[in-house]
């Protein structure tokens, strides 16, 4: 990975947009509902599917709340467009219920920023789909995604 400004903030070029990315997609992969929400204003809106959420509290109570029933979680995240203060990603994230059905959720999000750089707006469009265990692409340890492990083009998603 590339040496990464001390901050992140808009206006995005492709490479900061590009690091800004990856830096999310880390945060996430840690599954740490108080780590992650640090990213995002202490207002922010989301809408994730048809839920409407409002500031960090409730995006910790979200995010505790997923990674409670998505188990074994695993995301990427790739850059689709970026424009000053916002920047579009698409994503897909491979998990398991408590029964051991495997998904692969797939989506696209819109996100804003504020010249701090930390997000006030995020929009997630989401559907999953169910997977045999056996399809799983996805293989690194739960955390952070290797540096070599391919991205979302790469693997043809």
């Amino acid at each position: 990975m590339s040496t990464q400004p001390v901050s992140l903030v808009p206006p995005f070029t492709r490479e900061t947009a590009i690091q800004k990315v990856r830096r999310a997609e880390d945060g996430w992969n840690s599954r740490d509902p108080e780590k992650v929400a640090l990213a995002y204003t202490v207002d922010s809106r989301w809408r994730n599917r048809a839920e409407f959420i409002h500031g960090r509290k409730e995006i910790v109570k979200f995010l505790t709340r997923k990674w409670q029933r998505e188990l074994d979680y695993r995301l990427i995240k790739e850059l689709w467009a970026f424009d000053g203060v916002r920047i579009a990603v698409r994503f897909a994230y491979e998990w398991h219920d408590d029964s051991g059905n495997w998904y692969r959720s797939y989506g696209n999000e819109n996100w804003e920023f504020d010249q701090e750089g930390l997000m006030h707006h995020r929009h997630a469009s989401i559907n999953d789909q169910p997977i045999k265990e056996s399809d799983r692409k996805y293989h690194w340890p739960l955390g952070r995604r290797p540096d070599d492990h391919p991205g979302l083009s790469d693997l043809g998603l």
